[in-house]
């Protein structure tokens, strides 16, 4: 006879009861963290990982945890008197209209990503056409190595560059990841693009505030 639910046992209905979800949680100390929390950049396994505000903070001190975890800024930047034209990113040869570069200190060199249905992908171009193309910007002199990004988009209008914190540029490659379909992208895909950079442009500050401040 199937038991009723009043009478199964009590370790058969926690099995069928469904689990709620796990809170994030700081992986330095392990409190539970809220929406918006920060992250670091684990150095050694070159991945991102939560912090709470305190471990955060922390991790900004010179010297802390031996160099291994980096807090990842909050900047916004972007410099309206350096634009790219077609020939510069004709010359990046991305076959995407959006990436984003990083220096990775350990190979002190750019690293230069862009989304795909598969995730982050690495373009294969030569380290110096990079140099060439941005290497003199003032954005690209700000860039601070494995926290902060160079965010490009190309639309119709040109092309636009921004200075970001490195974890937006992974959380747009997880929603396109999520959102592509067919060959562009398709129109979910695109509409979350526009108001993933329309939140950017609204952040970001002129460099020549930045420097002054």
């Amino acid at each position: 006879m199937t038991a009723s639910p009043a009478t199964r046992p009590p370790g058969l209905r926690r099995f069928r009861t469904e689990k709620s979800p796990q809170p994030e949680r700081c992986e330095l100390c392990a409190v539970a963290v809220e929406a918006g929390h920060r992250h670091l950049v684990d150095t050694e396994k070159r991945a991102l990982v939560c912090a709470c505000a305190p471990c955060a903070l922390l991790m900004e001190q010179p010297g802390a945890a031996a160099g291994r975890f980096r807090t990842v800024p909050a900047r916004y930047l972007t410099d309206p008197g350096h634009r790219l034209d077609e020939s510069a990113w004709e010359a990046l040869q991305i076959p995407v209209g959006v990436a984003f570069l990083f220096r990775n200190a350990a190979l002190d060199r750019l690293v230069a990503l862009y989304p795909s249905p598969a995730g982050a992908t690495e373009s294969e171009l030569e380290p110096a056409t990079w140099t060439d193309v941005l290497g003199g910007s003032r954005l690209a002199g700000l860039l601070e190595p494995d926290v902060e990004a160079l965010l490009l988009r190309r639309t119709k209008a040109g092309c636009e560059c921004h200075l970001v914190p490195i974890d937006i540029c992974y959380e747009l490659v997880g929603r396109m990841r999520l959102l592509w379909q067919g060959f562009d992208g398709g129109a979910e895909a695109r509409a979350a693009l526009d108001a993933f950079f329309a939140d950017v442009s609204r952040r970001a500050r002129p460099v020549d505030e930045a420097v002054r401040s």
